[in-house]
């Protein structure tokens, strides 16, 4: 199978593997990465703020000294306020509408107490806590506020050269995250380096060491660093004071090596690891990487996960030319685009009918091995490219998945697809050669009634 496929696209993939596979960005002399400076260098993420903004400081889950309390509905409100008043309340506001009373009570009264005195009144039907309210399930990762991709808020973007970003040009993560995070037994599968399974910001959601088609064995170390930072994306663990926070926070990841430590790999890699991947229980497939060459036994493959039930996510290219393959087979997988922190479509992105829909992969932060960046930083840095944007859709098509378990590969595909924002439509309205349908909305499709403005 190698020495077919060698001979069908020799040159031709090992160029595309530098353009799609590294989405770009070449592996040696030429990284497209840059240090805070905006000086193209080595990865590395130089300086961490110390601070939060505030709204992602941790504070107490409920007010002190405030109580919701509801009465019958045959009580009257003189009545009510009477009772209230027993309680020496400092303050009462009624909601009208829901007939619930905000109460708050004086500062030597207990506030478990109280609620428990109120709870035994034969009027109340109910009384608790006055909760507290926070931006929709941001999550307590230490880099967070540097995912644009996953809430932008407008201000400046925390990226190499500290742009302004568009406020919400984003995928809308941090609502969808109050539907649902994942489910533990729903598997992505990234084909790509491999996996640095002992980052500590990723190794607790590995499935297991995967397979390595490159050295034949199993164990898909990553030896280049690409593979590492799709899976991040993808998956990293998230909510825990730690790093970045993945798109997929419960969803778990299965490593397959198909690329070798400079970045080539061939199509029976590329074969052998799909059909793998299916065969393992993977539910999303993501296939950062492709080739100009259109190949019978490529397509197969990848109707081979479609048939069996699997969701194939794969990177469209980021030569400004036309969609590689496998994101080309559109009947049968997702082609993903890039956009930027302004909801623009990247210059390099590539273009074409078989694109489906577009995500962030411009100045994408992610995961590094733990070895690449020295002792002295972090292992995480940033990265552009196409290959930044697919796993932000693989995340999504396992959220889906987790959520609404008895959806057909179809439903999900088009589900991301029809959710999306058609964010450039005033210059092409409606699904274009650029963004497809659009930037994924996590919160279009997984939040119940949602209402467009």
């Amino acid at each position: 199978m190698k020495s077919l496929l060698s001979k069908a696209f020799p040159k031709r993939w090992r160029a595309a593997v530098l353009v799609l596979i590294l989405l770009g960005i070449p592996t040696t002399g030429n990284e497209k990465w840059q240090n805070k400076d905006g000086i193209r260098d080595r990865p590395r993420l130089q300086t961490v703020k110390a601070g939060l903004p505030e709204h992602r400081i941790r504070r107490r889950r409920a007010a002190p000294d405030e109580i919701l309390v509801k009465f019958r509905e045959s009580l009257d409100e003189s009545s009510a306020r009477a009772t209230l008043e027993a309680y020496r309340v400092r303050k009462i506001e009624r909601i009208s509408q829901l007939g619930v009373y905000h109460v708050q009570i004086p500062s030597q009264a207990g506030l478990e107490e109280t609620i428990s005195a109120l709870v035994r009144n034969p009027d109340v039907t109910y009384a608790g806590k006055n909760p507290r309210i926070h931006l929709t399930a941001s999550p307590n990762d230490e880099y967070f506020w540097r995912q644009y991709a996953l809430y932008n808020s407008g201000g400046q973007v925390e990226v190499p050269g500290s742009p302004q970003g568009k406020a919400r040009a984003d995928i809308k993560a941090t609502a969808a995250w109050e539907e649902t995070k994942g489910d533990g037994g729903v598997i992505i599968a990234v084909l790509d380096t491999g996996l640095d399974m002992d980052h500590p910001d990723i190794k607790n959601k590995v499935v297991s060491k995967g397979r390595d088609f490159i050295n034949d064995d199993d164990d898909a170390a990553d030896d280049h660093w690409h593979g590492t930072h799709v899976a991040g994306i993808a998956a990293a663990e998230t909510n825990n004071n730690r790093g970045i926070a993945g798109v997929a926070w419960n969803c778990r990841i299965l490593p397959v090596k198909i690329i070798d430590k400079d970045g080539y790999g061939y199509g029976s890699e590329l074969i052998k690891g799909i059909t793998w991947a299916v065969d393992n229980k993977a539910n999303v497939i993501n296939l950062s990487l492709g080739t100009e060459d259109d190949d019978p036994t490529i397509k197969a493959a990848v109707k081979y996960a479609y048939d069996k039930g699997v969701v194939v996510v794969a990177s469209a290219g980021n030569d400004g030319s036309s969609v590689l393959y496998p994101a080309a087979y559109d009947q049968f997988c997702l082609a993903v685009a890039a956009t930027d922190y302004l909801d623009n479509v990247t210059e390099w992105s590539n273009r074409g009918r078989e694109i489906d829909v577009a995500a962030p992969g411009e100045m994408i932060l992610s995961l590094m091995p733990t070895w690449y960046n020295g002792p002295n930083h972090p292992p995480y840095a940033f990265a552009s490219g196409t290959s930044m944007a697919a796993p932000h859709v693989a995340g999504f098509a396992a959220l889906l998945k987790s959520f609404k378990p008895w959806l057909s590969v179809a439903d999900i595909m088009n589900v991301i697809r029809f959710s999306a924002d058609d964010v450039n439509s005033a210059q092409k309205k409606g699904r274009d050669n650029d963004i497809g349908y659009g930037r994924i909305n996590m919160e279009k499709a997984l939040v119940p009634l949602k209402i467009k403005s």
